[in-house]
């Protein structure tokens, strides 16, 4: 199973990381859209789950989100945010391969354990 974290703050990534690897997934890191982008373009292993942060310094989650859907179908992206905006599950409607909309604050072992769930299904 393999998960993308797709964050611009290295340490939270780094944090989010150690977490999913411990739920046995393999893990790749992206901090901007390019690099999300290359990411879903040159790996040879189907990426399961993206952790992504919707709030993107270096470009647009929802770019990543769209491009992974024609890369990788069958990926299930979980978003991340230290907002309210699309609280209303607006998201949902944006991008069909929405699985989860959580705070930034959720509990890292929470949120690996989502993304171990997801990967697996």
């Amino acid at each position: 199973m393999q998960v993308l974290i797709v964050e611009s703050d290295p340490g939270l990534g780094d944090l989010w990381q150690r977490h999913i690897e411990r739920q046995g997934c393999g893990v790749l890191r992206a901090d901007s859209e390019a690099a999300a982008i290359a990411a879903l373009r040159d790996t040879r292993t189907p990426v399961n789950v993206i952790v992504l942060n919707l709030f993107l310094t270096g470009g647009s989650a929802l770019a990543v989100s769209d491009y992974a859907s024609y890369r990788h179908p069958k990926a299930r992206v979980i978003f991340v945010t230290s907002t309210s905006f699309f609280s209303d599950g607006s998201l949902f409607a944006i991008a069909p391969n929405a699985c989860a909309y959580v705070p930034t604050h959720t509990r890292p072992e929470d949120l690996a354990a989502m993304a171990g769930h997801y990967a697996a299904s």
